[in-house]
């Protein structure tokens, strides 16, 4: 009989392991994946692309932040009129050109961002793994248009549902996965409060060379509502099948 050790999980775009670890912790084989280093010098994380290593027989596929700025309907002015700062994705030639480029070059830039942005995202929601989630941000039309399979995401969840003091809408693109239920909804603080400053800490965080870090760092409260409602739900479809 299948016991936990077999269920194989690759959670991609991590590079802190905190989704990695929740899963761990459950008894599950987990792996992390990331351009970055495992921030807790785990020899449980690859360090590579994440792409590379969709077809190596995992059962579960999470994607914990992949690259979305281009994709989500915040940014979508930037394809109308590029920013005056080059942005993040750019190459370094392109940084390092960005202030003497034209404004077709720029948005030329920038839609080709977005394409880039696209393809990751497909090339993860149409895995061969039967079970797939993927967080990412509301996405502008444009984004939608180039995603292979496109459907909308099947719940946007908020931490302070799993007993964590923050605002960050996240929503979540499940295939053969269940919505997440709350397990432990705190009650939000008043607007204009100090207390719901705080909790806005993620939104408010100010512009700085590890921003982008910082923000996609995963909430553990999640990560362990993860491991044990989608964990659970894909052990027992493969105990039910050994």
């Amino acid at each position: 009989m299948a016991d936990r050790s077999s269920l194989r999980i690759l959670v991609a775009c991590e590079f802190s392991g905190t989704v990695r670890n929740a899963f761990l912790a459950e008894g599950y084989d987990a792996w992390s994946c990331d351009l970055l280093p495992a921030e807790d010098g785990s020899n449980r994380h690859i360090r590579g692309d994440a792409r590379d290593l969709l077809d190596n027989g995992w059962d579960l596929l999470f994607v914990a932040h992949p690259p979305c700025t281009r994709l989500c309907n915040s940014g979508v002015r930037w394809l109308d009129e590029p920013p005056t700062n080059a942005p993040e994705a750019a190459t370094d030639e392109e940084r390092s050109a960005w202030p003497m480029l034209g404004r077709e070059a720029r948005l030329a830039i920038m839609w080709r961002l977005l394409d880039e942005g696209a393809a990751l995202f497909s090339a993860f929601w149409n895995a061969p793994i039967e079970r797939i989630a993927i967080e990412n941000p509301v996405m502008h039309r444009h984004a939608k248009g180039r995603i292979v399979d496109f459907r909308p995401p099947a719940q946007t969840v908020q931490p302070w549902w799993f007993g964590e003091p923050f605002f960050k809408a996240t929503g979540l693109y499940l295939r053969n996965l269940p919505p997440l239920i709350a397990t432990n909804r705190l009650t939000p603080p008043s607007r204009g409060t100090a207390e719901h400053k705080a909790w806005s800490r993620v939104h408010r965080m100010p512009p700085g060379p590890n921003r982008a870090k910082e923000r996609s760092r995963f909430f553990a409260g999640i990560a362990e509502a993860m491991a044990a409602q989608w964990g659970g739900h894909a052990f027992s479809q493969i105990r039910r099948a050994a």
